[in-house]
């Protein structure tokens, strides 16, 4: 049997497509080919689905029902028995199955593979094809179908990749992350890395092989026309006779109409964003039908640029594939370039959106989430929307989820007399995968060295420690013999004893899930300081809840970079979110050593403290006797915060759970805690800047031997671990209760302040 993949990548030419072809069951049967069930234009989406990355989060899987991985997994095992029993059932000489989706959506040579092996076991004859059409006539239909899906972001930016070298790498990075909360998905927001014909041809050729690649062009008259049936039947190589039910030509939108699309779309998703809603799409949908207007359509023609771009490209092409006919490639003439329409008569979103009020108001979560709320959290939700402890993402100067240049190397600053100018306090039980990094990652940002605690630990956490003690690079202390209330506050009594602290200059108590993000400069603490009030002693360091962001599985990757999706900067409620750590100079100011801060202040010097949040601006009347969260009055994060990856993967917190708590240790780490901790709604990449300097140093540390052993152990520990875990029917029932949530930032905000925790 063969199978022939007619992957688009068009939409409207797809859709048309797979309309005829399920009205031609009777003709492809007599024909030996088989359509299978359930593959018309709706159905044939869920083979796209089910071959896409897991850990990716897209629309189509996300408004389906199948954003998890463990929904797509069955997804998956569905369509693989549905194929197989009704090729038992028919016998097919050909299995036809068309989803533009596989062209437009599959971006990697790793989804491409999942769709082979998914096939494979039907039939290794697999054939690929594609039905092209000039690049800039395809952007203009595809542009116009995003703003109906959605999009807020301008064409210009996907005319601007006309100037680089490598299209499909500039068009998948430029892509901004997911956030099904405010309606943002990648797919829908980013230029179509696909119009790189040449590219795709490439990329699925590795796949499948160079020979069963095969590009066509298309007759849009034939293609709607009568004649239609036949015109498919050649690309399939198939001969059907009988006549198509013809179809008008579809109109082109207005351009002002898409203007004004752009514009609702953008103020939609803000709305959905501030008030923590989640708009069904029909109503999404019919919101922008409601503010058409007629006027001339988008001319490919002002889209020149794009087809000048790869006009080299489809000549080889045309060279290269029978089908693909240069005639039907050619570009529409060249017009003015292009500028977005004016939307007519005065068209503001922001007004359109208040006469929508009412219906926006009626919308709420979607069902499946107002049902994972029980009636403490729904009230809890009732009372925080609309007021000013909504969180929302509109605080601070910092542009979070923009990728920055990487940061240069920094110089290692010198000791001052052969003592540690800066150290971090930790302690740790069970980490052994994560502390390399950690220990790197602040070493490249200015810390020279490190006063570790640890206890009961079975991973290899103590020997990594140890090791790194006999490189020199930390200081390490036993802490199983820990009395009183907590291993943590243990540590941290011992700690003022230690020559280490003694003789620092600057001293942060953090954890090995706690990353300082220094956001000025060139990134390290001397840039920080630069930018710091002289005469401040103590910076607060405010948390950031990042959250599993569909990440499930242990990875060796470094943690900041595997996880982006956190809590909006603006989010005062639960307490938990606006909590800091301090890194405080050695003044002597306080007595004690405390999780959070210093505490037990000597009166004498109280006028010499001055605190400052992470932004620099003064918190010192806040602060200087207690506290250890900031305010509404005291947030900040532009110069620093402390990014929190409280869970990581969903397999870390199995462990975690397992392992129990440092500080908190009669506290269960269970459903409540991952409510807390998983926070989504936002994107912050602003770490990834310092990527380059932490592999070096990460590199410079693994080089020696033993460490590097010892590393490796501890990551097969966890995995081991997180598998035993996954297999523990408390566990598993666990992890897939966590995973099913999905909560709006307000929505988790007011599940937090339901449940009965410390604050």
């Amino acid at each position: 049997m063969r199978i022939v993949l007619q992957i688009g990548p068009d939409r409207a030419t797809g859709d048309r497509l797979a309309r005829v072809l399920a009205e031609a069951q009777e003709a492809l049967r007599a024909a030996g080919a088989l359509l299978p069930r359930d593959h018309g234009p709706r159905g044939a989406a869920r083979l796209a689905m089910a071959a896409s990355d897991p850990q990716r989060i897209d629309r189509l899987r996300v408004q389906q029902g199948f954003g998890a991985p463990e929904a797509q997994t069955a997804l998956r095992q569905q369509i693989a028995r549905q194929l197989q029993q009704e090729v038992a059932q028919h016998r097919p000489d050909l299995l036809i199955l068309s989803a533009p989706q596989l062209g437009s959506g599959l971006c990697s040579r790793a989804e491409l593979q999942s769709l082979r092996d998914l096939l494979r076991p039907l039939s290794d004859d697999i054939h690929v094809l594609a039905h092209l059409d000039d690049p800039a006539r395809l952007l203009a239909r595809h542009y116009a179908a995003q703003l109906v899906a959605g999009r807020s972001t301008s064409l210009t930016q996907d005319l601007a990749l006309c100037e680089v070298p490598d299209w499909w790498q500039a068009a998948l990075a430029g892509r901004p992350a997911a956030d099904p909360l405010s309606g943002r998905f990648p797919e829908v927001e980013g230029a179509p890395f696909w119009l790189d014909f040449a590219r795709l041809e490439a990329e699925w050729q590795a796949v499948f092989g160079a020979d069963p690649v095969r590009f066509c062009s298309t007759d849009p008259h034939r293609l709607y026309g009568p004649d239609a049936l036949a015109e498919i039947g050649a690309a399939f190589g198939l001969s059907l006779t009988g006549r198509s039910r013809p179809e008008p030509l579809p109109e082109a939108p207005a351009e002002a109409w898409l203007t004004r699309c752009r514009l609702m779309n953008d103020a939609l998703q803000r709305h959905q964003a501030r008030h923590g809603q989640s708009l069904p799409p029909p109503l999404w949908r019919s919101l922008l039908t409601e503010i058409r207007v007629a006027g001339p359509a988008l001319a490919p023609g002002a889209l020149h640029a794009v087809s000048a771009r790869f006009a080299p490209d489809i000549a080889a092409l045309c060279a290269r594939h029978a089908g693909f006919d240069a005639a039907r490639m050619a570009a529409d003439p060249a017009l003015p370039d292009w500028q977005e329409a004016d939307p007519l008569y005065g068209f503001r979103a922001t007004q359109y959106l208040m006469a929508f009020a009412p219906r926006l108001g009626q919308a709420g979560p979607p069902p499946a989430v107002r049902s994972a709320l029980p009636p403490e959290a729904q009230q809890a939700l009732e009372r925080l929307a609309g007021t000013p402890f909504a969180p929302h993402n509109r605080l601070g100067t910092c542009d979070e989820t923009a990728e920055a240049p990487a940061y240069p190397a920094a110089p290692r600053p010198p000791r001052p007399d052969g003592r540690a100018a800066r150290v971090i306090v930790g302690c740790m039980k069970n980490e052994a995968p994560y502390i390399v990094e950690w220990v790197a990652y602040h070493r490249a940002i200015g810390f020279d060295s490190f006063l570790i605690y640890s206890n009961d630990c079975e991973d290899g956490t103590a020997q990594i420690l140890d090791r790194l003690q006999a490189m020199g690079v930390l200081q390490h202390r036993d802490n199983s013999a820990w009395q009183g209330k907590s291993p943590q506050q243990h540590a941290l009594d011992q700690a003022r004893d230690e020559p280490l602290l003694r003789q620092a200059g600057w001293i942060a108590h953090i954890d090995v899930d706690e990353f300082i993000n220094l956001r000025c400069g060139n990134g390290t603490l001397d840039d920080l300081f630069a930018r710091l009030p002289a005469e401040t002693t103590h910076v607060a360091m405010t948390w950031r809840l990042f959250g599993h962001g569909g990440v499930t599985d242990l990875s060796g990757d470094p943690v900041i970079a595997q996880f982006t999706d956190c809590a909006p900067a603006y989010c005062p409620k639960p307490h938990i979110a606006w909590g800091f750590k301090t890194l405080s100079r050695t003044t002597g100011a306080y007595a004690k050593l405390s999780c959070h801060r210093p505490t037990k202040l000597d009166p004498d010097q109280a006028a010499q403290v001055r605190w400052v949040n992470g932004s620099g601006a003064d918190m010192t009347g806040e602060v200087l006797h207690r506290g250890w969260r900031n305010s509404r009055r005291s947030i900040g994060y532009d110069l620093v915060q402390l990014n929190h990856y409280a869970l990581r993967s969903a397999d870390s917190f199995l462990i975690k759970r397992q392992r129990g708590r440092a500080l908190h240790v009669d506290r269960d780490i269970g459903l409540n805690y991952w409510i807390r901790m998983d926070w989504s709604g936002a994107r912050d990449v602003t770490i990834r800047r310092n990527l380059p300097r932490l592999r070096a140093e990460m590199a410079r540390l693994l080089a020696d031997p033993e460490l590097a052993r010892w590393h490796r152990h501890g990551l097969d520990w966890h995995r081991a671990r997180a598998a035993e875990l996954r297999g523990l029917p408390d566990f598993a029932r666990l992890r897939a209760q966590a995973l099913a949530l999905r909560l709006t930032p307000t929505e988790r905000a007011a599940y937090a302040l339901s449940l009965d925790m410390e604050s």
